[in-house]
């Protein structure tokens, strides 16, 4: 089972009634590093196999989640909670984006406080009593003439935010190809191409041709091409030069008419 880092947020889901989201929340916890699911008062009890079936194998937040009967016990060992909700409140608290509570969450982390991102149901959201307990509030700039959103949709957007300030850079390839042709390989292709070209007449009038040259010498060098790249582009030159195609494809031609002769 994968371990989160003891800085990570805990996401507490306050009152969810469907099975089914409960285990998406799980799945994007576990897409972006979190681990630990408090659940307080689920509609349906817990556990709930449909819940497992929605994780898609992300099982470590179902299988560790703790059960609360009231948000005030399931906060109790944390010192930082953001409340997340797109309904105003009567309450005197900051509002946040989910991108600079990601980067609040992360600073506390980083000095050894715990904190949490809390969830209301699905129906009717967090109630003011349960945001009271929050340090802030979060809401989502969703568009004003639709601002329902689904629980793990929530929940993804967060912690996808708080992921980002751990790790901001785009993943590594998934295997490495071969290096870029060197120089030489590319001058080759270069003086190839432009030899070719030169033949067909391309490069007319002649007095533009110094910067046409290095017009195609500069596209085909951004292209980066690897050395087997270099072979199939001098050989795609070779064919239109040499009419090989042509070539081939007449004696398939003849071939066709010698076997059905």
């Amino acid at each position: 089972m994968p371990k989160a880092s003891p800085a990570t947020p805990v996401i507490i889901l306050n009152a969810p009634q469907l099975a089914e989201n409960i285990g998406a929340a799980a799945r994007v916890m576990a897409n972006f590093g979190l681990s630990e699911l408090r659940l307080v008062n689920p509609r349906d009890g817990w556990p709930q196999e449909r819940a497992w079936a929605s994780a898609s194998g992300a099982d470590w937040p179902l299988n560790a989640a703790r059960v609360f009967d009231r948000v005030e016990d399931a906060l109790a060992d944390l010192q930082l909670v953001y409340a997340t909700t797109a309904r105003p409140r009567d309450l005197q608290l900051p509002v946040l984006t989910p991108r600079v509570a990601a980067r609040n969450l992360a600073n506390a982390g980083a000095q050894g406080l715990k904190a949490g991102l809390m969830f209301g149901g699905e129906r009717a959201g967090l109630e003011t009593a349960d945001i009271a307990l929050c340090q802030a509030v979060v809401t989502l700039p969703v568009d004003a003439l639709f601002k329902s959103l689904n629980l793990a949709q929530a929940v993804a957007i967060t912690a996808y935010e708080w992921r980002m300030t751990v790790a901001d850079e785009a993943p590594q390839p998934f295997r490495n190809g071969p290096p870029p042709a060197d120089g030489a390989a590319m001058q080759g292709l270069y003086e190839h191409f432009e030899r070719e070209l030169d033949n067909a007449g391309f490069f007319h009038p002649p007095e533009k041709r110094p910067s046409m040259v290095q017009n195609l010498r500069s596209a085909l060098g951004r292209a980066s091409f690897t050395d087997q790249e270099v072979r199939t582009f001098r050989g795609v030159v070779t064919a239109l030069s040499k009419g090989r195609g042509r070539v081939l494809a007449k004696l398939a031609e003849k071939k066709a008419k010698g076997e059905g002769a």
